[in-house]
């Protein structure tokens, strides 16, 4: 970026409102207007149109580095402002810092909207006039175009058509896409093959990028069944013991083993509900002011056993 100097600048704003567009048309305008010796200013792509101007990181610059004299050029208004009060507060810090302004094309075009009044300073009142009402035209025609654009996709959903901006990939040419990306092929590669943007690629192709199927490893398998022998002293305890609807049905489609004068419970169900079970059962190793059973204890311990074998 060259020094201003002690000369006046040429200071060139250029914005886009989504990073699909580019500045093709504004540097066609800016271009046929033969600007000399331009310094440029342009917002990253996608910056608002209804993010104040005051606001924008680039317009920010642009007037940090501008001097008196310099002059402000732009291709449309829309790429700097949108409503009236917009306009309006743009003028006064262009007059404050005794900017210009050099609008090259649209109906702002042929106006000097930075004229004041020799005596008051002041913006003149026929400036404001036209600013405001060919600003609110501006915006009276962007409702009328909203209005027809909502009629238009109304009738056509009446006709059984679906609204809305058709995919840039489809049919075969999704699925070549991901038989290349799975070959090895950059996204970047395969955007100017098909001549269509990297977002549309990667649409395409979501659910095989890194970071998804990353996402998709993390996510935990459902747990299954297990098959567990709960000693019948535990079981025992456990019927006596206030349970959540998981544990008691467990407890209760167990399978009854006879094992010698005692029985084993066969209990099938997901390890968290074994986990569940085993901490109901924890009064049986004593403690509370209740006594230990030797043989209570011993069969809790050995469903512990059981249950901490089990995959956390």
């Amino acid at each position: 970026m060259a020094e201003a100097g002690n000369s006046v600048a040429n200071l060139v704003y250029k914005r886009v409102s989504t990073d699909q567009q580019s500045t093709a048309r504004q540097d066609l305008v800016l271009a046929e207007a033969g600007i000399e010796d331009s310094v440029v200013f342009e917002e990253d792509p996608g910056t608002s149109s209804r993010l104040h101007p005051l606001q924008r990181p680039k317009f920010g610059e642009l007037l940090t580095y501008a001097r008196p004299g310099d002059t402000v050029h732009i291709s449309e208004m829309f790429r700097l402002v949108r409503g009236n009060q917009h306009i309006l507060d743009v003028l006064e810090v262009l007059h404050r810092d005794q900017l210009a302004l050099r609008i090259h094309d649209g109906a702002f075009s042929t106006m000097d909207l930075t004229a004041r009044h020799p005596r008051t300073g002041e913006l003149l009142s026929t400036v404001k006039f036209m600013v405001q009402t060919l600003a609110a035209a501006g915006e009276l025609q962007r409702d009328l175009q909203r209005e027809l654009t909502y009629d238009g996709l109304r009738a056509a959903e009446a006709k059984g058509n679906r609204g809305g901006r058709r995919p840039a990939l489809a049919g075969s040419a999704v699925a070549d896409v991901r038989t290349a990306f799975l070959e090895g092929q950059s996204i970047a590669a395969l955007a100017r093959e098909h001549n269509v943007s990297r977002g549309a690629v990667r649409t395409a192709v979501d659910d095989l990028l890194p970071e998804h199927v990353a996402a998709a490893e993390k996510t935990l398998a459902p747990e299954l069944p297990v098959t567990l022998d709960m000693p019948g002293k535990v079981a025992d305890y456990l019927r006596a013991t206030e349970l959540k609807p998981a544990e008691r049905a467990a407890l209760d489609q167990g399978t009854t083993v006879r094992r010698g004068q005692g029985y084993t419970l066969r209990v099938s169900a997901v390890p968290a509900v074994h986990r569940g079970l085993l901490a109901h059962c924890q009064p049986l190793d004593g403690g509370q002011d209740l006594p230990a059973v030797p043989a209570q204890r011993k069969a809790r311990r050995e469903y512990e056993n059981r249950v901490s074998a089990l995959t956390p």
